[in-house]
This record gives structure tokens, C-alpha cells and sequence, in this order.
């Protein structure tokens, strides 16, 4: 099967489309024809060798895919490595059925970003109705998301975007104020001003001097849900600027929800009624072939694009 394959680590062009065997069936798995494979910063994050979890090279990356299992169900399921393939198996336990009326590209944006936008919001920084939210990249797979899922469960919105495109992209999605992220000089108090002086949580997931400012937003007692250090720069948390609000950080990385039998099956069964619904639209930033995986990495990391990625191993 053809597959992407890195050898080494570095920059895109480690990313290399090879012919590779089928991966060997495993006990409580099941076998997945890949037809989109979503491309999320942690395929980044293995690809530099600065991922959570170690990464043994060869690697074929990918954590996120759609297709079709050996019995004929369309699926949506997260992996631990080897996405980027015609073909991969899957845990059971993170594999959903897709409904008839979920597209599979709707679907790609939801097994990895959907459910983080999902645990971020209501699990981890617990966002209620009627609370002040701060949602970075908001033009971004988890961002655009995170807008939706927050304006529908009665919360207000304050969208970070680097551009007025994806201004514009979160304004459009259902954000009550948007602010310009491409510089930190003044953002703490931009945020607060946009928000009508009022910020209760916040997702974060650049890192850096914006970690700062976004903390730095919040009132007393606020909530700030971490998920990346997109720029690179992790950031240390001030323990004094806790204490002086009583702030809380909490950061969420989504395998350690991988073996609850009810945190994922919850977000899911909600991700795919809002996207039946219409409550919930999934961004399509751009779809590239197999081969073109390199490419794609170099657009995500350039941040330019809106919305969410994916790879189409048919072609």
C-alpha cells in the first residue's frame, strides 16, 4: 500500500510517499480503507521530534482518519500514528460510525480537532452559558470549531485571528468581537475591551508572550484551557499571577481520553448532531493528494490557511 513514510526527522520534505506492507492486524482492532486523513500540528510536532509522545522512526504519521472498515461502515476514528495510508487499523473503542447525512469531509474535522474544541471548551475550561470566552486561531481546524460549539451552548465569543480574512471566517461562524492576534503589544487589553471588560476562559494554544497576554485577560477566578505551544515557545506559568486571580490552567491532551468509554462517545454522538443539525460547520481548508503531504505541513506551519486539512489517499 502506498503510505507516507519518515526516516528521519526535519522539515516537510522528510515526508515521503513510499509502497509500504499492510499493517499487521491487532486484538481489538479493526482494518480502515483511509479515504481522508486529517493534518493536525501534531503530525508537526512528530515530524520535528517535539510531540508528547516518543516517536520511533520509520514513522508513517497521522492521527486522524475517515474510510471504510472491512464490513462496510463509513468511520471516523483517531490513531496513534500511521494515518497518512491507504490503509490502517483502528481501536474499537475510537472508531464512529458516521451518519448518512455527515459528508466524509465534515467528518475528518471532527474525530481529532472536533473532539478537542469539544473537551476544551466543556470538560476542561468548563465554558457555561452566558460566560465570556477567548478563542484563539480562530480561523484555524479547532478554532472555527470552538466558535460554533461555544456561540450554540449560549456563551459570547471573543475570536483571535492573525488576519481579516479569518476575522471575517469567525465573525461569519458566530463570533460576538473579534480581535487582531498578529501582534501581542496591547492584546491583553484588546481582549478585554472587545469583550466588554468581562473574560471568564479562555483555549490557548500558541505559547509565548501570547500565553501571556491571553492569561493576563481573564477576571478572577477565570479558567484557561491549553492545548499547543503553536510558535514553538513554551511558555512557564506565572505561579503569582495565579494566585493574585485565582486563576486556574489546565492543559488537555486528547489520548488521555482515548480509553474513557464515555468522554469521547459523548462528544462525538454531540459533534455529529450539530453537524446534522446545521449548528456546527466544518471548514474545509483545502484537501491535498496522498503524495502532497509535505506541502501540506508547509501550509499548515505558514498558518495561512483557514479551517481544517486533510490528506486524500485515493489520489
Amino acid at each position: 500500500m502506498r503510505a507516507i513514510v519518515m526516516q528521519e526527522f526535519g522539515g516537510p520534505e522528510v515526508l515521503q510517499l513510499n509502497d509500504v506492507p499492510e499493517p499487521e492486524p491487532r486484538a481489538a482492532h479493526i482494518r480502515v480503507n483511509v479515504t481522508r486523513a486529517g493534518v493536525n500540528y501534531a503530525d508537526v510536532h512528530a515530524r520535528q521530534d517535539t510531540y508528547l509522545a516518543p516517536v520511533a522512526l520509520p514513522y508513517i504519521p497521522g492521527n486522524e482518519v475517515v474510510g471504510t472498515a472491512d464490513d462496510g461502515r463509513r468511520v471516523a476514528a483517531l490513531t496513534q500514528g500511521g494515518g497518512y495510508a491507504e490503509k490502517t487499523f483502528v481501536h474499537r473503542r475510537v472508531a464512529w460510525d458516521i451518519p448518512d447525512d455527515v459528508t466524509d469531509e465534515q467528518a475528518v474535522a471532527l474525530a481529532l480537532q472536533g473532539n478537542s474544541a469539544w473537551h476544551l471548551l466543556f470538560t476542561t475550561a468548563q465554558v457555561t452559558s452566558g460566560e465570556t470566552v477567548v478563542i484563539p486561531a480562530a480561523g484555524g481546524g479547532v478554532g472555527s470549531i470552538a466558535v460554533q460549539l461555544a456561540k450554540s451552548e449560549g456563551a459570547k465569543v471573543v475570536a483571535l485571528a492573525s488576519t481579516e480574512e479569518k476575522r471575517r471566517l469567525a465573525q461569519d461562524l458566530g463570533a460576538d468581537a473579534v480581535v487582531d492576534s498578529s501582534t501581542t503589544d496591547g492584546l491583553t487589553e484588546r481582549i478585554r475591551e472587545a469583550a466588554g471588560g468581562r473574560v471568564h476562559a479562555a483555549l490557548e494554544m500558541t505559547g509565548g508572550e501570547t500565553f501571556h497576554q491571553i492569561l493576563a485577560a481573564l477576571d478572577p477566578r477565570g479558567r484557561m484551557a491549553v492545548y499547543g505551544f503553536a510558535s514553538g515557545d513554551l511558555a512557564q506559568v506565572p505561579v503569582h499571577a495565579l494566585l493574585a486571580k485565582s486563576i486556574t490552567v489546565s492543559g488537555l491532551w486528547l489520548p488521555h481520553l482515548y480509553a474513557d468509554r464515555t468522554a469521547l462517545p459523548t462528544s462525538m454522538e454531540a459533534l455529529f448532531a450539530a453537524v446534522s443539525s446545521g449548528k456546527l460547520r466544518p471548514v474545509s481548508g483545502g484537501t491535498y493528494p496522498l503524495g502532497e503531504a509535505s506541502r501540506a505541513h508547509r501550509d499548515l506551519a505558514s498558518r495561512t490557511h483557514m479551517g481544517k486539512l486533510c490528506l486524500d489517499t485515493t489520489e
